[in-house]
This record gives structure tokens, C-alpha cells and sequence, in this order.
């Protein structure tokens, strides 16, 4: 990162899923020197992956995905779109077992195998694909691993360690009340003198 002094407009970003491993001289200040701490998604934060997951899936009326939010609590955004794929698998499962069977009933009615003007039954996701599909979702993210993620952003970002210590987080400052020191510095006419 050093010697990109000349370019004004460059940043650089990273990102991990295991600060614990980063070396502590790439983290000290003047390198990427702001840590974000980006905590797993809350409810509306949920509500709008699967909406983003979703939106191409013809889902029933009667699957909310408010209450689906509400049931995946801990779950990470990748976690949610794995459970989604899940469900619309099992949407598939259904779909080709249908098929099949109504083949077989037709051969064994002594008609011909061709399904012509055979409808698909599955139309939409249905309830009973999600709640197959979270008999096997997992949480990829356990509970000592949060952990220690936020036992990194505390010892790493300043206002997490005030607030944790109980505090408000703001810096106390007690700024000179000397209204002469305030007008000598707005007077910088002597300033290279």
C-alpha cells in the first residue's frame, strides 16, 4: 500500500470472515485503518434476502416471507439462499415424482407414455417445500465464532471498547475557553514570518 501517495482517488477494501488470522501490521493505523464490523443480517435485513432470492421464484400465497425472516434468526445471507435453493429443489423433486407417476399410471392404463398436454402440477413454492428444506438449513456461523468477531471489534475499534466498558462512546474534550487563543487563530498573516 505503500507509494500510492500519487493517486488521490484510491481505496482499497478488504474483507474476511476471520480476523483472527490477520497479520497485525496490514490492521495498524495508516493501513486499512478503519475496521467495519458487519454483524449477521437482522430481520428486515433477512426479510430482504429472501425477497432478493426469491424474486424469480413463483411463490403461494400463503408462504411469508415476514415469518420466514422471523424463523431464521442467526442465519447468514448465504445461509438463506442455500435454505431458498433447498426449497425450490424439493419443489423439483415433487414436480419430476408427479410426472413420473402419472407416466406410469398411463402405461399401466394401457395408454401411450407421450404426455402431451401434461401440466405441472407444482406451480408455486409452497410451505411444504420450506419446511423440508429447514428440516436440513444449518446456521453456518456458530455462536463462538460471533464471538469471537466481536471480541475483535472491541479490541480493534476504540468506541466499541468505550461502550463496552459502559460508556457513551464520545471522547472528552475540554476545549480552552480563552477567547484570545480563538482570534490569534484565525490570524495566520504572520503565519510564515
Amino acid at each position: 500500500m505503500d507509494g500510492c501517495d500519487d493517486k488521490k482517488e484510491l481505496f482499497f477494501i478488504g474483507a474476511t470472515n476471520r480476523p483472527g488470522i490477520l497479520d497485525e501490521a496490514v490492521i495498524r493505523p495508516g493501513r486499512l485503518d478503519q475496521l467495519i464490523y458487519i454483524p449477521l443480517p437482522d430481520e428486515p435485513s433477512r426479510l430482504d434476502c429472501f425477497k432478493a432470492v426469491m424474486k424469480k421464484t413463483p411463490i403461494a400465497a400463503n408462504v411469508s416471507f415476514q415469518f420466514l425472516a422471523q424463523l431464521t434468526d442467526g442465519y447468514s445471507g448465504a445461509d438463506i439462499t442455500e435454505l431458498c435453493q433447498r426449497a425450490q429443489k424439493e419443489a423439483i423433486k415433487a414436480s419430476v415424482n408427479f410426472e413420473r407417476e402419472a407416466k406410469a399410471a398411463r402405461v399401466a392404463g394401457g395408454e401411450d407414455e407421450d404426455m402431451e398436454g401434461y401440466e405441472d402440477p407444482i406451480k408455486f413454492l409452497t410451505r411444504e417445500h420450506f419446511e423440508t428444506a429447514f428440516q436440513a438449513a444449518r446456521k453456518s456461523v456458530s455462536q463462538a465464532d460471533l464471538q469471537k468477531f466481536e471480541d475483535f471489534k472491541i479490541k480493534q475499534d476504540p468506541m466499541a471498547q468505550a461502550k463496552a466498558a459502559g460508556k457513551d462512546g464520545k471522547a472528552i474534550i475540554e476545549w480552552e475557553e480563552d477567547e484570545n487563543a480563538i482570534a490569534d487563530a484565525g490570524n495566520d498573516d504572520d503565519m510564515y514570518d
